[in-house]
């Protein structure tokens, strides 16, 4: 009989303050499997990411990967986060430094229709005794914003049956590394029992003890760091006898000497670092509120349809999280007044739909100007009013108009927005009439940037 153990961490989204326990950790316990004789196989299943943190936005993401290396991780996959917070020249660089594998089997280039340099589909790791462990990785699929970068994604059912045809033969046991999210790890585990084990992410979903689905064992380890998972597998020969799963707290495990220091200072060294990076001289203060329109908010608005090439635009205030301070704007400033991985998105209508999203906006701005609200690529504290840059609705007549006329019912109609307003369930017309188009590869942050640029430009 032999012992094998696999510790798996997932979505840290750049929670660094947890990092230090974990890396002293995970190193410790690969150690001590090691003098015990006892195979130690350690894994991160993606969105370890998250450009919300100054250090990952300024340094693209490397500065995880430079960390990551510290546990030197058997393998890893990558989350939406990486794949696509990332333009694709970024996410082909990101683990130039790593000295882990890659797995990803879903994710090919669109040009070459070739797996990334970076990845490899599967791999398999022996222990000592001979037993096959075979490793594949799925990451969501989201193909509308994968194809903009350059990639495609594939569907996972299009993927899992060529993965087990090709590594059943060669392997004992196959282990998914799963980016997907729990409803979609139960589904694979009910259709593919040839899997037996699945490390599970993406929906932040904490099972202490795992889940068994048929044959297979799902583990998941939570969000932010704040567990580390623990799988381990009884073998016999090429037989796998059992799995069990537990987790660990982090802020259980010993504090690491200076541990304050080190969190602080990856904060410290982004702010630094996206300091050095001076985008424009702006002459005047623009202020900002969540619960009206104010003069960045304003400028924002402008930003958006210059950059989508339309003469609307509509926003909602709660994005803005700082005002702008008169004298030199650094992409430090911007990245705490958007720090959101939210894209432009131009949303066409019929002027019929658009009289009727009008509506609907109207309807609920007064909730949404102070409703909190988190996720879905918001990281700001409240929804704020929604904002508009010509368009207009009169409420005493209920007319809208678009540049100073009435709308014509059977016209057709562009505006600019953000992604957000897809996701959000308050307005119902864009997601479901509306012929939506996500601008890449920027952030609205870089978007307001570049407007910034061209129109206050650092005189020296």
């Amino acid at each position: 009989m032999e012992r094998i153990h696999i510790y798996h961490t997932n979505d840290f989204h750049s929670h660094f303050e947890n990092w230090p326990r974990i890396s002293a950790y995970l190193q410790a316990k690969k150690k001590e499997k090691v003098q015990l004789n006892e195979p130690c196989f350690l894994f991160d299943l993606g969105d370890a990411c998250d450009r919300v943190h100054p250090l990952t936005e300024a340094t693209n993401g490397q500065a995880n990967v430079k960390l990551l290396n510290e546990v030197h991780y058997d393998a890893v996959t990558i989350g939406n986060n990486e794949g696509i917070g990332s333009s694709k020249a970024e996410l082909n660089q990101l683990y130039d430094e790593a000295n882990f594998k890659v797995i990803l089997s879903n994710v090919l280039d669109k040009k070459t229709a070739a797996y990334p340099d970076f990845t490899q589909p599967f791999d398999i790791l022996q222990t000592e005794t001979g037993h096959k462990i075979g490793l594949f990785a799925l990451t969501a699929p989201f193909p509308t914003s994968y194809e903009p970068i350059g990639w495609k994604v594939k569907e996972t059912d299009d993927v899992i049956p060529e993965m087990l045809e090709l590594l059943t033969p060669l392997v004992d046991t196959v282990i998914l590394l799963s980016h997907l999210g729990i409803l979609e790890d139960r589904e694979i585990a009910e259709k593919y029992p040839m899997i037996k084990i699945i490390l599970g992410s993406h929906t932040h979903h904490l099972l202490p003890e795992g889940e068994q689905v048929r044959n297979t064992l799902i583990a998941a380890a939570g969000k932010f760091g704040r567990y580390v998972g623990h799988v381990t597998l009884d073998v016999e020969g090429s037989r796998l006898v059992s799995a069990q799963a537990t987790v660990t707290e982090t802020s259980q495990l010993p504090a690491v000497d200076n541990e304050g220091d080190l969190i602080k200072g990856y904060e410290q060294l982004g702010h630094q670092l996206l300091n050095e990076q001076e985008i424009a001289f702006v002459p005047k203060n623009l202020s900002v509120s969540w619960q009206k329109k104010s003069n960045l908010v304003e400028v924002g608005l402008e930003a958006l349809k210059d950059y989508a090439k339309t003469g609307v635009a509509i926003v909602n205030a709660g994005l803005f999280m700082q005002p702008i301070i008169k004298g030199i704007v650094t992409n430090d400033e911007l990245h705490q007044i958007l720090p959101h991985p939210i894209r432009v998105m131009r949303c066409t209508l019929s002027g019929e739909e658009l009289i009727r999203l009008m509506y609907e906006m109207n309807k609920n701005h007064l909730f949404l100007r102070n409703f909190p609200i988190k996720g879905m690529g918001f990281r700001g504290e409240v929804f704020g009013e929604i904002c508009y840059s010509g368009i207009h609705l009169d409420e005493k007549t209920g007319e809208v108009t678009w540049q100073g006329e009435q709308i014509k019912v059977e016209k057709i109609y562009t505006f600019a927005t953000v992604d957000h307003f897809l996701y959000v369930p308050f307005f119902p017309t864009i997601e479901l009439k509306g012929k939506n188009e996500v601008l890449f590869p920027y952030f609205i942050r870089n978007v307001l940037g570049q407007y910034l640029q061209k129109e206050f430009p650092i005189r020296h």
